[in-house]
Parts: structure tokens; sequence; C-alpha cells
């Protein structure tokens, strides 16, 4: 069970820092921040942001992800049964999510037209005219 664990940690702590680029970011973070409990959820909710700012300002989330994989580690320790809550979590947000389905999100107003998602289109900065 312990290995289980560990590896459950681990595969949250990456999916956690590589998450922290998304938009789904807010609700991951308060997710995740439950399941320390409540008495520390925003003081854990408070010190993910602080991680955020630092691995989007730096571009390096492998540090992050290896601090945030012993701390869930610790805490699914405590609490054994945050362990569901988290498999649920990483189901709905983690890589395996991703490749399986589609999810499009349009924010920051009303379009009155087409839009088209996609990810590259021949580079990052779009289409070589």
């Amino acid at each position: 069970m312990e290995t289980e664990i560990a590896a459950l940690a681990t595969s949250a702590g990456t999916t956690l820092v590589g998450l922290m680029a998304t938009e789904a970011w807010t609700q991951v973070r308060d997710r995740v921040a439950a399941l320390f409990g409540r008495d520390r959820a925003a003081e854990v909710a408070e010190e993910l942001d602080e991680v955020r700012e630092d691995v989007r300002s730096t571009g390096n989330g492998t540090a992050a992800a290896s601090e945030w994989a012993r701390q869930l580690r610790r805490a699914l320790a405590a609490d054994p049964a945050a362990a569901d809550e988290l498999r649920r979590l990483l189901a709905e947000f983690g890589p395996a999510a991703e490749s399986g389905s589609v999810r499009n999100v349009i924010t920051g107003g009303t379009f009155h037209g087409p839009v088209v998602q996609t990810g590259n289109i021949d580079g990052p900065l779009g289409p070589k005219l």
C-alpha cells in the first residue's frame, strides 16, 4: 500500500505543477488544498499560488513537483481516505484525462461568431506567412 501511495503522490505532484499553467488552476488548487484538511486549506492554497508564480517565472517545475509529491505523501499517510479524492482529481485533470477526451474552454467575454481552437499551428506564434 505504501508503494501505491508513493506512486499516487508522485504522479499527483507532477500533474499539479503541470496544471499550474492552465485555466483549471483555481479549481485544482482548491481541491488539492482541501486534501490537507479544513484547518490548513487556506494556508496550502496560498503556498500553492506562491509555488505557481515561482514556476511560471522560472519555468522549472521539477523541484516543485518533488516537493509537492512529498507533501501529498505525508497528507495521504495522515488521511488515507484522501487518496480517493486525489485519484478522482487525477482522473479529471491528469494526463490520461487529456488524451481520452476533448475539453474546450472559452473565457473572457461573449463571442458573436465562430471560434477556432487548436494547439500549435505551425509553431508557437502561428503560421509562417
